[in-house]
């Protein structure tokens, strides 16, 4: 199941992305993930994870008792400022941009916020509700935490990952450094060509960030970490209300609170708390012994899941993971899940679809490529960049956004043939910023004399999708 992102979605983006832990390689290459910035909080905070981490994968049963007091740590605050900073992100309910912090005092900011902690005075805000665009089907909601609820969620997560990472699954590939949404990708082509599990459960669960269960998720994080005051914090980030902006007023509503369910999209600490929520899945049919079985294994990146079986066990599998997931209190969107054979059928998977395609000279093969989706998504994204609301800035500043996007789509959809999705691209973002160029410039025609393909790739320097196969990346699905 995919909606066919321009990139792969991350909930939690706008308030802090990724986790702080590798989820691949030894453990020295783990703790090299952090603290990229030779500081001294980053330096100090690398240390302490790479002591967690350790210990957590060497007892699998230890609980961690005393860990409140390092939350509130001046090393961990101010890195985790800079990681929130760097993520960038709009202001919460109080309006509080990162602007208005560091204009104010950074050092006084933090003071008060990290003696508000040690003091347990500290109570998370309530979180802005904005909707986002989902796909062509409507929009889906994204509680926004305030800077000050972002920054604590960070400095909690800094602790919190290294230790959850011991016990994450390798086939969790979901808001993990040195994991990604590709690897993923791979990972199926792997199972698909390699072993023959050409039988593949695409499965979609309903609405899976908020309608994880308080109660069990609790007791996941609670299996690892026994300091109560974390635990209560934790608890009342789940159960904040909301408040959306409803004309002149605001609307509050405590609907996380009420139904006892829910991870917010859009706190820094959720896509953790999703994948811990998901590794009792991912766990439980290995524990039942259904991977062995049925040949039957997961690919999981956040919400989106494949099941690539062996021949004949594909039904079966469907079924039981519709069992599964209504054991753990989840429900399966039965609109969006199918059983595929691959080869008769396509599926698509994280922006990718999987099938039989056809070479030049008519052979077939089993391949990836772009989705249809995911194209489209992209070729809608360079309209809006040239969109004539943008007329009034500057050649450079739109050319530099433009690139950005068509470099970030490319680097992602490299995997397998990908220069005809590639032509689409170039074709579409060349013949739109010229339009916008004319426009711009009050001129008439279509731009074609104006700006020729030599102009544009030269001198405001537009990127060109590459048009050959030795042009791309030698990564390969």
């Amino acid at each position: 199941m995919t909606d066919g992102s321009v990139v792969p979605r991350n909930p939690g983006n706008a308030g802090g992305g990724k986790g702080p832990w590798s989820g691949g390689g030894g453990e020295v290459a783990r703790a090299q993930e952090i603290g990229a910035r030779p500081t001294h909080s980053s330096e100090w905070v690398r240390k302490r994870q790479i002591s967690l981490h350790a210990k957590a994968k060497a007892e699998p049963s230890f609980r961690f008792y005393s860990l409140w007091d390092k939350v509130y740590r001046e090393e961990i605050l101010e890195l985790a400022y800079r990681r929130c900073r760097a993520n960038g992100g709009a202001a919460g309910v109080d309006g509080e941009s990162f602007a208005a912090i560091e204009t104010h005092g950074l050092g006084r900011w933090l003071g008060n916020l990290q003696e508000e902690l040690r003091s347990k005075r500290y109570a998370p805000a309530p979180l802005l509700r904005v909707w986002i665009p989902k796909g062509q089907k409507g929009e889906r909601p994204l509680g926004i935490p305030t800077i000050r609820d972002r920054v604590v969620q960070m400095a909690v997560l800094l602790l919190l990952g290294p230790i959850f990472e011991a016990d994450l699954l390798d086939q969790q590939y979901g808001f993990r450094v040195g994991l990604d949404a590709k690897m993923a990708v791979r990972r199926v082509f792997f199972h698909l060509t390699q072993h023959g599990r050409r039988e593949v459960v695409d499965a979609d669960l309903r609405d899976y960030f908020n309608t994880i269960p308080h109660g069990p998720l609790l007791k996941c994080v609670a299996r690892r970490v026994a300091d109560g005051s974390v635990l209560s914090l934790i608890k009342r980030w789940l159960s904040v209300p909301v408040m959306e902006r409803a004309g002149a007023g605001w609307r509050r509503t405590t609907e996380a609170k009420d139904r006892g369910r829910g991870t917010p999209q859009g706190g820094v600490v959720s896509p953790l708390l999703a994948n811990l929520y998901f590794r009792r899945f991912v766990f439980a049919w290995r524990q039942f012994g259904l991977e062995t079985q049925l040949g039957a294994h997961i690919v999981n990146y956040a919400d989106d899941l494949v099941l690539c079986c062996r021949p004949g066990n594909g039904k079966v599998a469907l079924g039981q993971m519709r069992q599964l997931m209504e054991r753990l209190g989840l429900t399966v969107n039965e609109e969006k899940t199918r059983w595929v054979e691959v080869g008769a059928e396509r599926f698509d998977f994280l922006g990718y679809t999987f099938g039989r395609f056809l070479t030049r000279d008519g052979r077939a093969y089993l391949g990836t490529r772009p989705s249809q989706k995911a194209v489209s998504r992209v070729l809608r994204a360079i309209r809006d960049e040239t969109s004539q609301r943008w007329s009034a800035m500057s050649v450079e500043s739109r050319v530099e956004r433009l690139n950005r996007l068509l470099r970030g789509w490319c680097a992602y959809f490299d995997q397998g043939p990908v220069l005809r999705e590639y032509a689409i691209v170039r074709r579409h973002s060349v013949r739109r910023l010229r339009r916008w160029l004319v426009r711009k410039h009050k001129q008439r025609g279509t731009g074609y004399r104006q700006y020729p393909i030599e102009y544009l790739y030269g001198t405001p320097g537009l990127f060109q999708p590459p048009a050959r196969r030795a042009d791309l990346s030698r990564a390969k699905a």
